[in-house]
């Protein structure tokens, strides 16, 4: 499992050094967007229209767009001094508490974490308090350039870090048009979505659960693959410099074995002509 991130769990004095995984993927089916005509992926590239030009990586930089409409300007370099070094190696956790205070909603992304070199005794020491006192810890961590607000439990013998949104990254709910008030429902009415309800209640079972879109859109891709409605792309035509070169060098080899056949060609019919005066002035 691929290493996304180095560094170390830190409660109290408690330091465990860490190596965090990505716990999730997503199976979205990609495609590539191609050319109708002759079915070639086309290329997105950055171009500027005012200066009407492609701008290369270099020649970027961040700005953040104000309510006017300008633009402030922040280097890589202002914002590499406001990262705290700290942070940057450590998973620092605030707080202990219960799970079921969280509201899903907060949740973002799964990471598994596991002990680097020397830490599995303090690793299987955090993951057996978090165990008994059924608590998870309430961290900090700077993932990408952005401090993340983090959770950590215990999953199938393993800790796992939930990246959670901020406050005030939820939007309001009383935002959502259209929602009606309370009102008044029929007795009969709840009871027979009650008893609906308590007919379609299950343990939940991930297994059983798949993507059906996913599926069917794979099996057509195969199908279309077996039946050998594949199309291919026209190769691109190179214009690099590499590649100039050695065609004007192949061409000056070329141009040259012509001239010297010729040369080898003319060197008889000139003896020829030399030799053809004397036979005469005898």
């Amino acid at each position: 499992m691929h290493t996304m991130w180095k560094g170390s769990i830190q409660f109290g004095l408690v330091s465990i050094p860490i190596k965090m995984h990505a716990a999730t993927e997503d199976k979205d089916v990609s495609f590539r967007t191609l050319h109708e005509k002759c079915k070639t992926p086309i290329r997105y590239e950055k171009v500027c229209p005012v200066c009407e030009e492609k701008v290369e990586k270099e020649d970027l930089v961040k700005g953040y767009e104000t309510t006017n409409g300008g633009f402030v300007v922040i280097s890589q370099e202002e914002i590499d001094s406001l990262r705290k070094e700290t942070h940057e190696k450590a998973v620092e956790i605030l707080d202990f508490i219960n799970i079921d205070e969280i509201d899903p909603i907060y949740f973002n992304r799964s990471y598994y974490l596991g002990p680097n070199e020397g830490g599995s005794k303090a690793y299987s020491l955090l993951r057996k308090a978090l165990e008994d006192s059924k608590k998870v810890g309430v961290a900090k961590i700077m993932i990408r350039s952005k401090e993340q607000l983090a959770l950590l439990r215990v999953y199938n013998n393993t800790l796992l870090m939930e990246t959670l949104h901020y406050p005030d990254e939820i939007r309001d709910a009383a935002d959502v048009p259209n929602v009606p008030e309370a009102e008044n429902v029929a007795e009969k009415e709840l009871e027979t979505a009650t008893l609906l309800i308590d007919q379609l209640t299950a343990s939940f079972e991930p297994e059983k659960y798949e993507d059906e879109y996913r599926q069917k859109l794979l099996d057509l891709i195969e199908a279309k693959e077996k039946g050998e409605e594949v199309v291919t792309a026209k190769d691109e035509p190179r214009r690099d410099n590499v590649t100039d070169l050695m065609e004007a060098l192949q061409a000056s080899v070329d141009k040259n074995k012509k001239t010297t056949g010729k040369k080898t060609k003319k060197a008889p019919a000139n003896k020829k002509r030399q030799t053809s005066p004397k036979k005469k002035a005898t």
